[in-house]
């Protein structure tokens, strides 16, 4: 389960579809309001335990003293090839950054593929070395794993599972209900490129520059990260529900407000341009290669300056910071000087994203 795709709150039903319903819906994918009612109402009454109610990115437990951590995930990305990125590879840096979220150096994944009959085996060999090359870069290593073929017509070409575990250091104490008033909230850059990358080549859209995803893997930053300050309380990687929902989450569950600032927000022109000719809202699209942190504030500027140095956190910003209430709100301060509630998502924005 990964990060935009299982959390809960209180929030009303705000006329989406509930798990009342008889028939699953795209809606229940989201990683929005429909996604944490199925959460909440299905799978926590079936396996409720005290580590899966921790509702992380992973699961986090001790095992022969050592603090680690353990996540999975399943990738349906359509289209499976598109511009800065590929199934394969995002399916490595999935698992990897939702257990860098953890707090954990991850060490360990395993890949399974459900593979639709006909699916031409230049793509595969495209896709699996795309994820060798992704581990390696990672620094991780795929140790088992599956595969099946169904019939053709039975899958949409090619689906990718991965789990991951690795360990948590010492003195590392990161999860989502740990966020203090006070706490600077740190986005390590652009948002929505993912996202837009995706729909771009899913509909055949062009553009003057390029958008590609920003998939990339984040556990070299988080490392960095702890080096700079101990007073990193919060990680998470707004994908599935974009930034919005990530906030949303983190604000109920550690009974705090947040507020933030939509002109520091950073949102590349082209991604940007294309959000508001067809209506989307960056603030709840997808990222792959983005993080968000809620750091003390005498930590906060050293752990800013390590997420730059990193490759894939140079356009990182402070966007706000947390506020003891109204708990479990988000409130955004807007360009035109007035203020605006940024709920959790309700609906399906843009399905198979992931």
């Amino acid at each position: 389960m990964g990060a935009g795709d299982r959390r809960i709150n209180g929030h009303g039903e705000n006329g989406c579809a509930s798990m009342k319903s008889d028939k699953i819906l795209l809606d229940h994918g989201s990683g929005g309001k429909i996604s944490h009612r199925m959460t909440r109402d299905m799978l926590l009454p079936a396996f409720n335990n005290a580590i899966l109610s921790e509702l992380n990115d992973g699961a986090i437990f001790e095992l022969a003293g050592v603090r680690m951590a353990f996540s999975t995930d399943s990738y349906t990305v359509d289209p499976i090839f598109f511009p800065g990125g590929n199934i394969g590879e995002l399916a490595v840096y999935g698992t990897v950054n939702d257990l860098a979220m953890c707090g954990a150096a991850p060490k360990y994944l395993s890949a399974a593929l459900i593979i639709e009959e006909g699916f031409p085996v230049e793509q595969l060999e495209t896709i699996i070395a795309a994820m060798g090359q992704a581990a390696e870069i990672a620094g991780v290593t795929v140790v088992t794993g599956d595969t099946k073929v169904v019939p053709k017509g039975m899958a949409d070409k090619i689906f990718i599972n991965t789990s991951g575990i690795g360990v948590i250091p010492d003195g590392v104490d990161v999860a989502s209900h740990k966020a203090r008033p006070g706490d600077r909230v740190i986005l390590s850059g652009t948002l929505a490129d993912h996202g837009v990358s995706v729909l771009a080549r899913r509909e055949g859209l062009s553009f003057e520059t390029s958008v590609q995803s920003d998939t990339a893997p984040l556990n070299h930053m988080v490392r960095a990260m702890f080096a700079a300050g101990r007073g990193v309380h919060v990680l998470r990687d707004p994908t599935r529900g974009g930034l919005g929902t990530a906030l949303n989450e983190i604000a109920e569950a550690s009974s705090v407000g947040v507020r933030i600032r939509e002109d520091r927000i950073p949102v590349k022109p082209a991604v940007a341009g294309l959000c508001e000719l067809l209506g989307y809202d960056p603030l709840y699209l997808a990222n792959e290669g983005k993080l968000i942190a809620f750091v003390a504030p005498d930590d906060a500027e050293a752990v800013l300056q390590a997420v730059r140095a990193d490759r894939f956190g140079r356009d990182a910003v402070v966007i706000g910071e947390a506020v003891a209430g109204p708990p479990g709100k988000v409130f955004m301060d807007t360009r035109i000087g007035g203020t605006r509630i940024v709920d959790m998502l309700a609906g399906e924005q843009l399905p198979r994203i992931c």
